[in-house]
């Protein structure tokens, strides 16, 4: 209770855009100091857990700075929401460690909003800009202005096994629609693979399928709490919603789905009755690793194909989910500068290729997708692009942390859906807990 407290004290300074200043005490936490007095400065690095690529590059960029500082990785919690329940106390805090950030899009409006974020350079921001897919550059944005550095992208793209789309009829060299795939599973009583837990990935799965449709979950992004306007509430919501619904009314997701995140409907795809799956690229060196292991063949990989993002409607194209991480640098940070300076390092070309093949999170620079070891190692790479260049980020607005808790509160269980409702029901929800009518 007190750290909702907290947390509802700091988010009523912002809004007011007063920059926050947080008692220590209070927060439960003592702001890390930086570098000792004698050697080159130690430039703290939050980052997201991943397999050690961000902590070799960090590594690679201290070696190639000469002595001109030195990088220090520190491990953010797994999911994403703690990560931005830590970042922004600190940041609150006026922490002088927050020299290097590594950012879940949605969340940067919020820390950009109060000024938290130092203004990136306008050569470090034509630089890093110059080549890169325009979904990581949407994420970047905020107001209109660079204010976090592209690093790596995300996106899901649509897995299918090749038996099931043969035996449903599905020409899968054409975009293929969710109505498609839904009948696709019934016919061949098989499941397919969404996220249905009450968690990020439905808010991702609903964003995605709002915005495949032409709408939006939010109308107007940078109005006040008080102003803000939803478009769940829409021909839209209500598609997403019959597609949601029908997915968990009749069990087309498996009995697991209203708990299910991305690994457990990766395993789902990989059993016996796998048929399609949305997700991230990640799955692909994960299934490599498990036939590598003895824990699945190699004839279910090589059943397994890649296509874009399923459609909502036929004749628009999809927009696939956006993801992926950005760095940003703290306001309050004793070495500005020197932080951009290794952020330069960190995103060059090659860093992003050996991050890519190493770590399977896909690069921010279209060039590092030619790469040899790129194609060899994600035959994929290609679709990944793709995806990339008409990808969809989430809601950009400093209440994001709302929009999505609310959503998960509302669409959730798939099973509970109800096209004539939710939507409605939601999009009400939503707006009363934004000005303060109701809590999450």
């Amino acid at each position: 209770m007190a750290d909702q407290k907290v947390t509802q004290t700091v988010g009523r300074r912002w809004r007011n855009g007063i920059k926050a200043v947080a008692v220590v005490s209070a927060l439960g936490f003592v702001a890390t100091a930086c570098s000792g007095s004698s050697g080159p400065p130690t430039l703290t690095w939050y980052i997201n857990p991943d397999d050690g690529g961000q902590a070799a590059i960090a590594q690679k960029c201290t070696e190639q700075a000469n002595g001109a500082y030195t990088i220090e990785t520190s491990l953010l919690p797994n999911d994403a929401a703690s990560q931005r329940e830590q970042l922004a106390r600190r940041l609150a805090a006026g922490d002088s460690s927050m020299d290097i950030m590594s950012l879940d899009p949605p969340y940067i409006p919020e820390l950009a909003e109060p000024g938290f974020l130092a203004p990136v350079p306008d050569d470090i921001a034509q630089s890093s800009t110059q080549d890169v897919v325009q979904g990581a550059i949407d994420g970047a944005t905020w107001k209109g202005e660079l204010v976090t550095v592209p690093f790596w992208a995300n996106t899901q793209i649509l897995w299918y096994r090749k038996s099931v789309a043969e035996a449903a009829g599905l020409d899968m060299t054409q975009p293929v629609t969710w109505d498609q795939l839904i009948e696709a599973a019934r016919s061949q009583d098989k499941y397919l693979g969404v996220q249905g837990a009450r968690a990020e990935s439905m808010t991702v799965w609903l964003n995605a399928l709002i915005a495949s449709g032409g709408g939006e979950i939010v109308v107007n992004p940078e109005a006040s709490a008080e102003e803000l306007q939803l478009g769940l509430d829409s021909p839209q919501g209500e598609k997403a919603a019959e597609i949601i619904s029908t997915i968990g009314t009749e069990g087309l997701g498996g009995p697991g789905l209203p708990t299910m995140d991305e690994n457990a409907s990766m395993e789902l795809f990989q059993g016996d009755q796998g048929s399609f799956m949305v997700n991230y690229n990640f799955v692909w060196p994960a299934m490599q690793s498990a036939v590598e292991e003895g824990s699945l063949d190699q004839s279910v990989v090589d059943d397994i194909g890649w296509a874009v993002f399923p459609r909502v409607d036929a004749d628009t194209e999809a927009a696939p989910p956006l993801g992926g991480i950005n760095l940003g640098v703290g306001a309050d940070s004793d070495h500005v500068d020197l932080a951009y300076e290794a952020i330069s390092c960190i995103v060059q070309p090659e860093n992003q290729t050996e991050y890519f093949v190493t770590n399977g999170n896909a690069p921010a620079v279209r060039s590092a997708f030619d790469d040899p070891s790129v194609a060899q190692d994600f035959p994929m790479a290609t679709t990944i692009r793709e995806s990339l260049d008409i990808a969809a980020p989430r809601p950009q607005t400093p209440y994001y942390n709302e929009v999505s808790t609310g959503i998960q509160q509302t669409w959730t269980p798939p099973s509970a859906v109800d096209p004539a409702s939710t939507p409605a029901s939601s999009q009400q929800f939503i707006t009363e807990v934004l000005r303060g009518e109701r809590l999450l």
